[in-house]
């Protein structure tokens, strides 16, 4: 029974791994503490040869069953830098073409079939209607829950037809939040009327057709007054399992995001999740406290706060995943790469957005005010390079640079008033306040991370939904005249 129950906590749990390649410790701690399930980042794959070497020393030490995650939702959140880069779910939502989400989603999972890796973390199903939310975004396919579902069932169905899992998130919804769950824990103290017919309707339409979901760690008062959702047994048990009674595997976000670890712990907040009613526990960054973690579902176990059959019940799941959508390296051809590359520039092309009616510049010389390297949100784990954009834009502009390196060092003021078309470049996911929007007033404002920072100036802008190179392509050749701005944003800007 022991050694039952230690493999039973080990398989319920997902963890990552350090580096491009697994120790000979990882591997005996992989194979130790029964693990099965991973969960990749950008650390860990840096191109296709060395992620798939990976894979196999995966698939070695956790067994051909193994279940490997990764965040590819497109935009900004694509852990894979060498694959095509997909555009984000609002940049699909600003075109509004079903055909075209479908075609995304299964171009996207080729890439990961590609590699081995047989779960995506995507599509996301929350819905923009806070503008001030600081983390979900331009990762929403927009605000409204009929067309958001069109486009990402059509996303789904391109995906899983390549034969790699989805998992929708973040169950019950993430959209409607003015604190990022990594930092602290959200409250959305909204009716269950109000929830029933906004953040939840994206999530029963398509939870039927998704392997697996990502539970949020979000507080919502009228569905559980005490657990955040990761951590209810009212939301992943009574709601989920019982009412709506989904069988496919629930995944909770990072445990160590601090919502959970500064609370609970990962450890605790472990056996609480899997209690409620979730399959595998993210456990994250901290080897002591996965074996904590593993140790602390025995524990609840033997003491009878949990039941082993809850663990077997979670196992079986996983299974069941797996057997549908194995790890398996598929080829991934060059025509095939270069079609879907094609695909990602024309979709990013068709969402680039007006707003405010912006007026091209008469002239090839151009004033480019940016900041100089934009940090990462934490989220997407990087930003956009001043580099990059300064690279595109010069091939085609002469530009007079302005670079900062944060907002509060910026007089725009002291910039030369010299009559020169003016481009202000947004690259980070960070929104304007009050000092900006009395003094900044460029010509156009590049809005290329977070869409809603276009509100925040009083100047007219160009929505991007994301900084891909086609993306910043789509933009010069806007600004050569080449390009209309055709894409219409999906959620209000304020």
């Amino acid at each position: 029974m022991s050694q039952d129950l230690s493999r039973l906590a080990g398989r319920a749990l997902m963890v990552d791994v350090a580096g491009t390649t697994l120790s000979e410790t990882e591997k005996t701690f992989l194979r130790d503490n029964h693990i099965r399930a991973i969960c990749l980042f950008r650390r860990n794959v840096q191109d296709a040869a060395q992620t798939r070497a990976l894979v196999a020393q995966l698939r070695e030490a956790c067994g051909d069953d193994v279940l490997i995650g990764i965040d590819q939702e497109g935009g900004a959140v694509m852990r894979t830098l060498f694959l095509p880069q997909a555009p984000s779910a609002m940049a699909l939502g600003a075109v509004g073409d079903e055909q075209l989400a479908h075609d995304v989603g299964a171009a996207l999972a080729r890439g990961l079939a590609s590699l081995g890796i047989n779960l995506n973390y995507g599509p996301v199903l929350d819905l923009n209607n806070n503008p001030q939310n600081p983390v979900i975004g331009e990762r929403s396919f927009g605000e409204h829950p009929e067309s958001a579902v069109r486009l990402a069932a059509a996303w789904m169905q391109g995906h899983q037809q390549e034969n790699i899992a989805c998992c929708v998130k973040h169950f019950p919804g993430h959209g409607d939040t003015h604190t990022d769950s990594h930092l602290d824990l959200p409250v959305v103290d909204k009716s269950r009327a109000a929830l029933d017919d906004y953040e939840l309707a994206p999530f029963r339409a398509l939870l039927p057709h998704s392997a697996s979901l990502m539970s949020a760690h979000i507080l919502f008062p009228q569905l559980d007054e005490a657990w955040p959702a990761t951590l209810s047994p009212a939301i992943l048990g009574t709601l989920l399992r019982q009412q709506w009674g989904y069988q496919g595997v629930a995944i909770t976000d990072g445990m160590n995001m601090k919502a959970i670890r500064e609370r609970w712990g990962q450890a605790a907040g472990t056996a609480q999740a899997l209690r409620a009613g979730a399959d595998l526990s993210l456990v994250l960054q901290f080897v002591d406290e996965m074996v904590a973690s593993r140790q602390a579902l025995e524990d609840a176990v033997r003491d009878g706060r949990l039941e082993s059959a809850r663990l077997a019940e979670a196992e079986q799941r996983v299974n069941a995943l797996v057997a549908r959508h194995p790890s398996r390296t598929r080829d991934y051809s060059p025509a095939q790469e270069a079609a879907d590359v094609a695909l990602f520039a024309s979709a990013w092309r068709r969402a680039l957005t007006a707003h405010g009616q912006p007026v091209r510049p008469t002239s090839r010389q151009l004033r480019l005010v940016l900041q100089q390297q934009a940090p990462s949100d934490g989220v997407s784990e990087a930003g956009l390079s001043a580099d990059t954009l300064i690279g595109v834009l010069r091939q085609h502009f002469e530009l007079d640079v302005v670079t900062f390196a944060s907002r509060q060092a910026l007089d725009w003021a002291t910039l030369p008033q010299d009559g020169r078309y003016t481009v202000l470049a947004s690259t980070t996911r960070e929104r304007y306040g009050a000092r900006e929007a009395a003094s900044w007033q460029p010509d156009l404002h590049l809005a290329l991370w977070n869409p809603y920072a276009a509100a925040d100036l009083n100047a007219p802008a160009l929505l991007t939904y994301g900084f891909a190179d086609a993306a910043l392509h789509a933009v010069a050749d806007w600004l050569l005249g080449t390009l209309d701005a055709t894409g219409r944003m999906p959620a209000r800007l304020a």
